[in-house]
């Protein structure tokens, strides 16, 4: 099967001194060569008046290319960086670029129809991970996904920050590909509920597949009572050991007190006798 052909489409927002969020919803488009292709940017900005829209390209080990700019009624092709956008004016422009969307082009033998949406597969943190370590990791496997670009991130099941994970390189194998992740809490976090959140272009109804790991509070209690298990019975064993101790003492005492004893008493008696014989 010949290489896949990748394009990088970005927009980016050219503005004085504001505010303004810009958002590319797909990450990544797949179309057959002889397929049109519409790749989308919203941008978020309380006025448009002098707001200029640039679109960029870059194609694999090529440097990024400036195709056009979008004005207010306007749509303008370009060959060079306009003023303010290059090394010039920085000082009076800020520039925010969206985090771009791949357009990937395929061969004709090419099924984009089939179920190419990543399949998981879930890890729970180890018993023995959590109790010596004091941590625990959860890691989803996803496979067998088309194309490549995908991102994951993590969440508590109830929370909205993004959590710190780890993710393995994206793996090619046979006509689809495999990336797996990681999320290693705390041991007071392991009773919470997390989810890890897949963003994908094959995703069913084309929204994010979120992967709920359950918690593990069952597993934390057993490991307590294991620990007050552990603590009971090392009270027994010294109990014990001192009960066993003051037993010894005390027939050591015993004897002792027998032989004080029996010279003491015994001793006069037999001098007496060895004198009167």
């Amino acid at each position: 099967m010949p290489l896949l052909e990748a394009v990088i489409f970005s927009c980016l927002w050219a503005f004085g001194l504001g505010q303004v969020k810009l958002e590319q919803p797909e990450i990544s488009i797949s179309r057959a060569r002889d397929k049109s292709a519409h790749i989308s940017c919203k941008v978020f900005i309380s006025d448009f008046n002098n707001a200029k829209i640039h679109w960029y390209r870059q194609k694999p080990d090529q440097e990024i290319e400036h195709l056009t700019y979008i004005q207010r009624n306007k749509t303008r092709p370009c060959t060079t960086v306009p003023a303010g956008i290059g090394t010039h004016g920085l000082l009076n422009w800020i520039k925010v670029f969206a985090q771009g969307t791949k357009l990937i082009v395929t061969p004709p033998d090419r099924n984009l129809d089939a179920d190419t949406f990543p399949k998981p597969t879930i890890f729970f943190p180890s018993i023995a991970e959590i109790k010596f370590h004091k941590v625990g990791t959860y890691l989803c496997l996803l496979e067998n996904f088309f194309p490549e670009v995908i991102k994951i991130d993590w969440q508590e099941k109830d929370g909205k920050r993004i959590l710190t994970s780890r993710q393995g390189d994206t793996v090619k194998t046979n006509d689809t590909y495999m990336k797996f992740s990681w999320l290693t809490v705390t041991k007071k976090s392991i009773a919470k509920e997390h989810k890890c959140i897949v963003t994908h272009t094959s995703n069913k109804g084309g929204v994010n597949e979120e992967i709920l790991f359950r918690s593990m509070k069952k597993e934390l209690a057993a490991i307590d009572s294991e620990k007050i298990e552990d603590a009971t019975l090392q009270l027994q064993l010294a109990n014990t050991s001192a009960y066993y101790t003051y037993l010894l003492l005390f027939f050591k005492t015993l004897v002792y007190s027998a032989i004080i004893a029996f010279y003491l008493f015994g001793g006069p008696a037999l001098c007496g006798n060895e004198k009167s014989s």
